[in-house]
């Protein structure tokens, strides 16, 4: 088998894991990430450790949640048929960049699922899992079972480094 159309299988398993899972991750009430001044949503697209340092290549987004992104999608998307954002989001990424920001080395790392064990069945919804940063490099550059480049990130920054990076669950 190709390995585009293994990672294709693989991405479909992960979505019905995650679906079977909604009931259980709903039971652990999700709470959205809170807003802060020092934050930036954005997809982090590469991850490169130069001279001992890690930094991130993001593309910045603007992320939207309940009545907020169905009041935002209302606006840009104009369709009678669709009132509502779905799933409860809306992502606006209008420009794509590149910018590169340094990770401080105690950055704090919060997912919500992840590649625990390489199989499907472990790759399960737990909220706010924290990892040190060598851990989410390492699972960032596994893309086998959960690809970290298909979810956002909401990022603290502070004075241009990156101090907490925080996996935005999508259902």
């Amino acid at each position: 088998m190709k390995k585009s159309a293994w990672k294709l299988g693989s991405m479909m398993l992960l979505v019905l894991i995650m679906m079977t899972t909604v009931g259980v991750a709903s039971s652990n009430q999700y709470e959205p990430v809170p807003d802060a001044s020092n934050q930036e949503a954005a997809y982090i697209n590469n991850l490169e450790i130069r001279d001992g340092k890690v930094y991130l290549e993001v593309d910045p987004i603007e992320w939207y949640e309940g009545e907020e992104a169905n009041r935002v999608f209302r606006e840009r998307e104009q369709d009678p048929e669709m009132t509502e954002a779905p799933d409860g989001y809306y992502i606006v990424n209008d420009t794509e960049e590149q910018i590169e920001l340094p990770v401080a080395d105690d950055a704090e790392v919060l997912l919500q699922i992840y590649d625990h064990t390489g199989r499907y069945e472990d790759a399960q919804i737990s909220w706010n899992q924290l990892v040190d940063l060598n851990k989410f490099i390492n699972i960032y550059e596994k893309d086998d079972i959960v690809d970290m480049k298909w979810f956002p990130f909401h990022l603290t920054i502070e004075d241009g480094t990156v101090v907490k990076i925080i996996q935005q669950y999508v259902p």
